[in-house]
């Protein structure tokens, strides 16, 4: 018995908001915290929660540093976060395509 398309769907990548930061991170990687503020128009404590899901998750990882004497934190899209993404979006094909 075929397993139903939906079942397949990850719910960490799900997320409005994590759907967004992933989606961002495919094309621009790394990008700055800020740059994620403005792209998702969220806070910043919620940004940050989404964050630490993905990062817990292995899909990110977060550098804090510094640019100049300001500090910076740079968002990475990890190897296996671009195939949990890549895996994402077959499922959501799989979804519609039945």
């Amino acid at each position: 018995m075929d397993s139903n398309p939906i079942d397949n769907i990850n719910d960490v990548i799900h997320g409005r908001l994590r759907l967004g930061i992933m989606a961002y991170l495919s094309t621009v990687n790394p990008a700055s915290f800020p740059e994620l503020l403005k792209k998702t128009g969220t806070s910043n404590g919620n940004l940050s929660t989404h964050l630490t899901k993905l990062e817990t998750a292995g899909y990110i990882r977060q550098e804090k540093g510094y640019n100049g004497k300001r500090p910076q934190t740079l968002i990475h899209l990890t190897d296996p976060g671009r195939a949990a993404w890549i895996d994402y979006l077959g499922a959501m094909r799989a979804l519609l395509g039945s």
